[in-house]
């Protein structure tokens, strides 16, 4: 049985349910591109707000991380991973978590105890040992020379402060021979495998430390590492998971995975990212900014690859690619089927266009080392950032023109476009939420009012394909298949203005999904949602399946203007709008 199938069904034996997985692409939380953990969709929980299938949770998370991207071609990275969580909302704490979390491991993986080896928190400043769950591991026989006790490593928080607590790991010996009795974290042949955390007090802005009344456990284990582990292969594209991709590259190229690791590695995770993001409900197309910007880069990246085991470019190789992927993944993610089409068809596109790139690249190239005996490294990593020329690919063509490159001005280049690269990314998941700041709230309520609106006004089939909040503004796409003209903008405008100065309650209940359908409740993608949903009504305005949260009346919003609409894509509107505080019709 799969390791997905297997981890579910343990935790529904122990009461808990399951929620689906959550899109890659965050919903109104501009503080991330990509959900980077399971626990990122489930974080307004977390910090409170009650869910509808009730306080003992699991589920296997889609996610994105790219902050590693440049060392996707090693054994163990990957840009697309999925995630086992399991979570309890205050019920129950650190001793079921463990037992369970051990039970698991040992009783239907099978894993030998021995193998195994823990970190606690070792208590710092105003948080204190964490001594309830260093005596559940020695409780379940893990000798105490196995538990080491850190403080860095062990204590999660979502950015400088509010909810915190510490955590524990679980690590593997996955070194030959028999694992040592002391467990070194310094030690990479020891592998995390699962991480438990322990959300029990409130760090406050003053930096003093509370309990919380009610205490969460937050739980992720790796699929791609844990079924490495169980296979026993130290390089996690040997595993099952990767294997039917691997097969294929290497008869698409007629080379052996042996001797061409790194090219076949990143190729099979680029495009298996790629597939994801492409299938995913926010309808990503490869672009030049945000996430747009790393599905082009990911695509272009496997490319280069490609390229580089002889793989016939102007092949088919992505419709293979992609149906190998899928056939792989869709009975957990049926999305990817519904997909298929548009999925090859993006790679396709995205495949000529940078072919003609390359060209353009070679190009530059020539043009570069007329009347010069060196390339400088601005212009190497022009090559590379602009035209996605890899630095072996124009130390080669430079090669057979007698110039030199220079290496060292380039990885200079590179290390700054690296440094920037990270800090753009920090910035984008600091505090590791959105969406909640009070005029975020507003602006989700008004984009439920916008929708109901150009329903009235443009079409009853109007139908919302996306948005996106800050605090600044609201970005809400819909599906039209014409440009507003002004008049039907300012009907929109004045029919949301009317509804926010009518003073209208804002409910919510929480009902059975297909219950909730037949109410003609709308929703954005009806598949990610749990089989108990919660609905927001409008007065008998708008009714909408959605997570929240939202504000208790209208008249709290303020006045509402657009600032632009615009296409998005094919038969897709865009509207940005914003809440304004002074207005004639708000006193």
């Amino acid at each position: 049985m799969n390791l997905k199938d297997l981890y579910i069904d343990f935790f529904i034996s122990k009461g808990h349910k399951q929620i689906p997985s959550a899109p890659v692409v965050p919903e109104n939380d501009p503080s991330a591109l990509f959900n980077i953990a399971g626990m990122q969709p489930l974080i307004p929980y977390l910090m409170g707000q009650p869910h509808p299938l009730g306080t003992r949770l699991c589920d296997y998370q889609k996610c994105v991380r790219t902050i590693d991207l440049d060392c996707v071609g090693d054994k163990i990275h990957h840009t697309f991973f999925e995630m086992l969580g399991n979570w309890s909302l205050g019920d129950y704490f650190k001793n079921e978590s463990i037992e369970w979390s051990f039970e698991f491991l040992t009783k239907i993986l099978n894993i030998d105890k021995n193998k195994l080896a823990i970190t606690v928190y070792a208590g710092k400043d105003n948080i204190p040992f964490d001594e309830v769950s260093y005596n559940k591991w020695l409780e379940l026989g893990i000798k105490k020379e196995r538990i080491a006790k850190t403080v860095e490593d062990n204590f999660w928080i979502a950015g400088t402060s509010g909810p915190c607590g510490s955590d524990t790991e679980i690590f593997y010996w996955q070194g030959k021979g028999k694992a040592p009795e002391v467990f070194d974290t310094n030690d990479e042949n020891w592998v995390e495998i699962w991480n438990n955390v322990f959300i029990e007090f409130n760090k406050n802005e003053d930096g003093s430390i509370s309990e919380l009344p009610k205490k969460n456990v937050d739980t992720g284990m790796g699929v791609e590492r844990t079924t490495a582990i169980l296979e026993g292969v130290d390089d996690n594209y040997l595993s099952s998971i990767w294997k039917k991709t691997i097969d294929l590259i290497s008869k698409l190229s007629n080379l052996p995975y042996q001797g061409n690791e790194k090219s076949m590695r990143i190729i099979a995770d680029h495009l298996r990212t790629a597939i994801f993001i492409i299938a995913d409900p926010s309808e990503i197309k490869p672009s030049n900014t945000e996430q747009g910007y790393i599905l082009r880069r990911l695509i272009r990246r496997a490319i280069r690859h490609i390229k580089n085991l002889g793989i016939n470019i102007n092949s088919d190789w992505e419709k293979d690619i992609t149906t190998t992927i899928v056939e792989q993944y869709q009975k957990y993610y049926p999305e990817l089927k519904e997909k298929q089409e548009t999925i090859i068809n993006t790679l396709k596109e995205e495949k000529i266009k940078f072919n003609k790139t390359l060209e353009r690249g070679l190009k530059k190239f020539e043009k570069a080392i007329q009347n010069n005996h060196k390339i400088d490294g601005s212009t190497a990593f022009h090559l590379f950032d602009t035209y996605g020329f890899p630095l072996e690919l124009t130390v080669e063509l430079a090669k057979e023109k007698n110039i030199e490159v220079d290496i060292e001005g380039f990885n200079q280049k590179f290390k700054e476009h690296q440094e920037k690269s990270r800090t753009a990314t920090a910035g984008k998941f600091k505090g590791g939420m959105g969406g909640n700041s009070e005029i975020e709230i507003k602006y989700h309520t008004a984009t439920h009012l916008l929708n109901a609106a150009l329903k009235q006004v443009v079409n009853k089939d109007v139908h919302q394909k996306g948005s996106n909040i800050t605090a600044e503004r609201m970005r809400f796409d819909f599906s039209c298949d014409h440009k507003l003209s002004d008049i039907e903008k300012k009907q929109v405008e004045d029919l949301v203005n009317k509804w926010i100065t009518d003073g209208i309650d804002v409910t919510k209940e929480e009902m059975p999904k297909e219950e909730a359908i037949k109410t003609g409740a709308e929703c954005m993608f009806i598949e990610k949602y749990p089989s108990i949903v919660t609905v927001y009504s409008i007065g008998n305005i708008s009714k909408e399946l959605c997570g929240g949260p939202h504000v208790k009346n209208t008249k709290e919003l303020g006045h509402f203007k657009i600032k632009k609409e615009e296409a998005s894509s094919a038969g897709v509107r865009r509207i940005k709008a914003v809440l304004e505080k002074d207005c004639p019709e708000i006193k």
